[in-house]
């Protein structure tokens, strides 16, 4: 049996306030709409994946559509259009 805890009702000292970072309910059960596609990758790469989801106790495809997921979302912020050719001559013209 554990000891009795002894509760006194000494300063407790500086406190920080921390955001609440956890997601909500909904947000855990969205599932975004998937779309099958048929890829061929390099051997490499999937037996890469491969060894890395069982050591993780995880899928491997999964772990490759985050990948995927998190390079667009990168990406997505960053890059502005580029301008084509043919904005180009519109532009200069």
């Amino acid at each position: 049996m554990s000891a009795k805890i002894r509760y006194t009702d000494e300063p407790l000292g500086d406190l920080k306030v921390i955001p609440d970072f956890l997601p909500s309910p909904d947000e855990l059960a969205f599932r975004e709409e998937g779309v099958k596609v048929t890829i061929a990758l390099s051997k490499k790469s999937v037996e890469f994946f491969r060894a890395e989801a069982e050591k993780r106790n995880t899928q491997y495809q999964r772990m490759i559509r985050r990948l995927l997921d998190a390079y667009v979302e990168a990406h997505s912020r960053v890059r502005a259009p580029r301008a084509t050719r043919t904005t180009r001559r519109r532009a200069a013209g």
